[in-house]
């Protein structure tokens, strides 16, 4: 059996953020939640939190989390130790292993963690804890092995003499133990330190049988403290996305500039144009050619749709699609196969038909367009009342003229043709020529009569 602690009780006041630390959002999810991503496939029994600082926020955010967590407090906040020794009660019964993780280092892969576990298992240690070779390890805590490769003692760096300051070898504060033994000199911790703290790292020495895992690659074991660390963090992440997926067959033509969530998928000879941004769940088909100068967030696009300087938020795509420059699909837009969104056009709820097009200038909300209508520069569907919103129908092979607008609600037949410039505030059959605008009227001599 294998219990799971986070530990996330700090304030984070290096943040200088309302925000609790944990939840600071890293290529569009939070610390904590990658966190116990990472933790899935191990498949514990048991996940706990160890919550403190905005405890009922955290809460409150995470209560839906899929590892459904087990809050435990940590009231006051008095070093790792005193965190891990909230357990004492939750798990008091529980004769598995405990792993422990930090809620502020997020780029922990689950391989780095199966593998610990296994080694863990095998080797039949008391903790098994993860460990690095820096080359500037100041400010982290020291390990001591012997020539066995057993752990003697970890010394925090505050604490350290010169000469053990010289040991480049590390403790990345990423552990696993054997909970019965653990549990058993938890209490013998003690805070004679320079800190006044209960650190978890002198659980070692009193465990005595103790292994570590070298970590080779070191961005694994990177902890966030402020924004500096986070912006490196997310840098690191956006590097490890592009680079699978320039192995899967997506070209980024100026990788630094363009960034994506882990959530998103792509096909085969998918083109990722300059300053080009994917947010949230995205899927993305082959021979697609997303920018540059574009944003795809929560959006399915089908094959070979090509999408430029545009905004797409909440779409789904057919096959062929064309969009933009300057287009902003929202929430619910749909377009059927070959479609193409233009200029400065805006759809929002509307379901377009197969090789309909919206070239220019023009807003599509509430609507429903059949295939093959041709949508004329300007026109709007007037979907608000004031009150309530309504929807505007277009049956297959309509034609709108420049500059019309469509008062919702109104059902327009298949082949109808609206002239430039009208109102249509009725129903129009099929095949229909729909007029709704004034009578020109010239006024001779104008200027001579206005100087």
């Amino acid at each position: 059996m294998l219990a799971v602690a986070v530990l996330a009780a700090g304030k984070g006041t290096r943040m200088k953020s309302s925000l609790p630390k944990v939840l600071q959002p890293l290529a569009g999810t939070t610390l904590v939640e990658r966190v116990l991503a990472s933790t899935r496939s191990l498949q514990p029994s048991r996940v706990l939190l160890i919550v403190g600082h905005q405890a009922e926020r955290l809460e409150a955010e995470l209560k839906q989390h899929p590892s459904t967590p087990e809050f435990v407090l940590q009231q006051p906040q008095n070093g790792t130790g005193h965190a891990v020794q909230q357990l004492l009660a939750p798990l008091g019964d529980f004769e598995g292993d405990l792993l422990v993780l930090n809620g502020d280092v997020p780029l922990l892969r689950a391989e780095t963690l199966e593998q610990l576990l296994a080694q863990h298992r095998s080797s039949g240690a008391a903790v098994t804890l993860l460990s690095a070779h820096l080359q500037d390890p100041s400010g982290y805590g020291r390990v001591f092995v012997d020539g066995a490769g057993q752990v003697q003692a970890i010394v925090e760096h505050r604490d350290c003499s010169e000469e053990q300051r010289q040991n480049n070898l590390i403790n990345a504060g990423i552990y696993c133990f054997h909970w019965p033994r653990l549990r058993q000199v938890l209490p013998l911790l003690s805070s004679d330190n320079d800190q006044g703290e209960l650190y978890l790292t002198d659980s070692i020495a009193l465990l005595k049988n103790a292994g570590h895992l070298v970590v080779e690659d070191l961005s694994e074991i990177t902890g966030i403290n402020d924004r500096r660390q986070l912006a490196e963090c997310e840098a690191m992440l956006q590097e490890r996305l592009r680079q699978h997926w320039m192995k899967e067959g997506v070209t980024f033509v100026d990788p630094a500039s363009c960034s994506l969530s882990e959530d998103c998928s792509f096909g085969r000879d998918v083109q990722v144009e300059p300053q080009t941004h994917f947010r949230g769940h995205c899927q993305i088909g082959d021979n697609c050619r997303i920018g540059p100068g574009s944003l795809i967030e929560n959006s399915v696009l089908g094959d070979d749709v090509h999408v430029l300087f545009s905004m797409l938020n909440g779409a789904t795509l057919a096959k062929g699609c064309r969009i933009g420059p300057y287009a902003h699909l929202r929430p619910e837009a749909e377009l059927a196969e070959g479609v193409r969104i233009g200029n400065f056009v805006e759809v929002k709820k509307s379901q377009i038909g197969a090789g309909s097009k919206v070239n220019h200038l023009s807003y599509i909300g509430d609507a429903q367009l059949g295939p093959d209508v041709n949508v004329g520069a300007g026109t709007i569907t007037a979907n608000y009342d004031g009150v309530n919103k309504h929807r505007t129908v277009i049956g297959a092979g309509s034609k709108t003229g420049a500059n019309s607008v469509l008062v919702a609600p109104v059902v327009l037949g298949a082949g109808v043709t609206v002239g430039a410039g009208s109102t249509i505030t009725r129903d129009v059959p099929d095949g229909a020529l729909a007029l709704g605008r004034a009578r020109q009227v010239n006024k001779d001599n104008w200027q001579t009569i206005n100087p």
